[in-house]
């Protein structure tokens, strides 16, 4: 007669799977390896601009999987520090991707939630003869009904010291006790901290152009005070905890021109699914690289901008039908503005221009 375990691991469920698929468990274990060693890579293909980030994550991961890191604890814990915009959440949805084959397996605490002592009950349920007793903890339920998943402690300075506490146990141990006597495990997630603290240095250093100079040592110190901030702002019991604390860097102007590419890229789709071919000259490039960045929300209006400039005016000309399959777009810059230029199918042989007007000193209006 077979003992029941106490725990199940990822090995179980691998064995039991490769039993229900008839897929050697050694075949699906060096899948598994094979992922991992391109894990860069694939992560490099979402998150521009945040190499030493993502190799940091990486080792942390492989080091998990490969088996010699404690297995009492979870995947990898981090802490991610940095301006708005620099990618951060890229990251986080990009490893729910890859670690667990969908982007959205992402369980978000918002911190900014449990700013008092008794919140603390929110995220484990309240214990016996207390108030909201029948209520399930916020976080044990979600880690409950998906024990896979990047977990994401968002602006984590704005919660209540106790809730620290909790934190320290899910690193610490993997596990959580629920309001209700239930063990949580902890052990398959990812847990992710990010932090508002010491930005005002970052920004400084963007307000002087420094991404553009390239001054090596200056970003180094400014890093160094970060770090400092830190741990003024935390118990170092807590910071010791963590695999890794990382403060992500300033977006490069070649980083920002590949993630409009990434943009582009997924408008081009879109429109080639119509039978609409999008070009864009690197000057448009450049231009909206400059336009859709702001030091204070780093590439987030970018997304904007496309939509107002570029994406709008070709919606409403495909509404309109005065672009039909077969038809180009091209995107350039004429003067201070944004150019699209229609080129017609060959059927009608005729070329139309439009244009969409974007100015360099009108960010704010994006």
């Amino acid at each position: 007669r077979r003992i029941l375990k106490e725990e199940i691991t990822a090995e179980d469920i691998a064995e039991v799977v490769a039993r229900w698929t008839g897929i050697p468990l050694t075949k699906m274990l060096e899948e598994e390896r094979a992922k991992l060693e391109k894990m860069e890579m694939e992560l490099n293909k979402r998150v521009i601009g945040q190499d030493q980030a993502i190799k940091r994550v990486a080792d942390v991961i492989r080091r998990s999987r490969a088996g010699i890191g404690d297995p009492n604890r979870p995947i990898g814990s981090f802490i991610f520090l940095g301006p708005t915009g620099v990618g951060k959440t890229e990251l986080t949805k990009a490893l729910g991707q890859f670690m667990f084959n969908d982007d959205s397996a992402i369980i978000r605490v918002d911190m900014s939630e449990y700013m008092e002592r008794h919140s603390m009950s929110k995220l484990i349920g309240s214990p016996p003869g207390y108030v909201g007793y029948d209520e399930s903890g916020q976080l044990t339920e979600a880690v409950r009904h998906r024990p896979y998943a990047v977990i994401l402690f968002d602006e984590i300075e704005k919660a209540h010291p106790e809730v620290f506490n909790v934190l320290l146990q899910v690193i610490d141990e993997g596990r959580l006790t629920d309001g209700k006597g239930r063990v949580v495990n902890f052990k398959n997630t990812i847990i992710i901290l990010t932090s508002n603290i010491g930005s005002q240095f970052v920004e400084k250093m963007e307000s002087i152009g420094f991404s553009n100079n390239g001054k090596l040592q200056d970003y180094s110190n400014m890093k160094e005070k970060v770090m400092e901030a830190l741990k003024d702002n935390f118990r170092p019991e807590f910071l010791n905890r963590l695999d890794e604390v990382i403060v992500f860097d300033i977006l490069s102007e070649e980083a920002l021109k590949e993630i409009v590419n990434l943009r582009i890229k997924t408008v081009r789709e879109r429109l080639s699914g119509k039978g609409i071919d999008l070009e864009i000259s690197d000057e448009a490039l450049s231009y909206l690289a400059k336009a859709g960045y702001d030091p204070h929300y780093g590439a987030r209006p970018l997304n904007r901008l496309i939509q107002n400039k570029i994406l709008n005016p070709i919606a409403s000309h495909i509404i309109s039908s005065s672009f039909k399959k077969g038809d180009s777009v091209y995107v350039s810059v004429k003067g201070d503005e944004l150019s699209i230029e229609t080129k017609k199918g060959h059927t009608e042989g005729r070329t139309s221009r439009t244009r969409s007007p974007i100015r360099v000193k009108s960010k704010s209006s994006a």
